[in-house]
């Protein structure tokens, strides 16, 4: 059975890359699969993409030697459970704001006696090249579990979430948090309240050992994060690379101006 790279290299502190997949298409996945990406997240959260769909794309990215993940929905035991026996090597769980739902999403994705995962299915074996046995044996330690904070309740949770075992990285949803932290009037964090909060979760990280990252959209905004302590970042998405060439390039053809790139931190 084929181990999984990302989980040790987030186990030995290294940093991991990776990117979003949000259109549901094949060829988009297989291109990125091989770009040297560490890993690569279909957002089964926001993006119209179905289980036929999600479950070809888990093994075209596996088969590309790239570790394929699901941003599940939610934290429910079914969701996590289909997503995993379609083939992902991991799970993003977003919206985890307590203790309760974190043990509840690493349960899921657990076999007995660990967690509550039933068994059953194909194509989770085949990504791993394994035969059921193998996989229901050692699927344990292979799968990699990631958590979101997504809110200042989430952050104030954080240190005893990210405590608990079985939690393999948090992910930051930048464009959530920095929503859920608008005062009762409405009113948005400054710039400067939303990277606190977001250093607020890193700190947690160091001091319970679990790799923290966050959702960027380029280059610059990733090295500056990392810099920071984050281990386990998305660069942009397949989405976001298409229409930014696309506009780049229709702007330059036209001689007008190319517009900054939005959502950086």
């Amino acid at each position: 059975m084929k181990s999984n790279p990302v989980k040790k290299l987030l186990q030995a502190g290294r940093t991991t890359i990776g990117c979003w997949l949000s259109l549901g298409d094949l060829t988009a996945a297989r291109l990125l699969a091989r770009m040297g990406f560490d890993w690569l997240t279909v957002d089964l959260e926001h993006s119209p993409i179905d289980w036929s769909q999600a479950a070809a794309l888990f093994g075209a990215v596996a088969d590309a030697g790239c570790v394929p993940l699901a941003r599940v929905p939610a934290g429910e035991h079914f969701l996590i459970k289909r997503a995993l026996d379609a083939g992902a090597w991991g799970i993003v769980v977003p919206m985890v704001d307590t203790v309760e739902q974190a043990r509840r999403a690493i349960a899921a994705a657990k076999y007995p006696p660990t967690g509550n995962r039933s068994l059953g299915g194909t194509l989770h074996a085949l990504n791993f090249s394994a035969a059921a046995a193998d996989y229901y044996r050692d699927a344990n330690r292979e799968i990699l579990v990631v958590l979101q904070t997504e809110s200042p309740r989430g952050v104030a949770n954080a240190e005893e979430i990210y405590a608990l075992e079985g939690v393999d990285a948090i992910f930051i949803g930048p464009v959530d948090l920095r929503a859920q932290m608008r005062s009762p009037e409405g009113v948005e964090a400054t710039d400067d309240e939303f990277i606190a909060m977001v250093h607020r979760v890193i700190e947690a990280g160091k001091k319970t050992g679990t790799p923290t990252g966050m959702h960027l959209m380029d280059s610059a905004s990733v090295r500056r994060w990392v810099d920071a302590g984050m281990r386990f970042v998305a660069l942009a998405s397949d989405l976001k690379f298409m229409t930014d060439m696309a506009q780049q390039s229709l702007s330059a053809a036209r001689g007008e101006a190319v517009g900054k790139t939005s959502g950086t931190y």
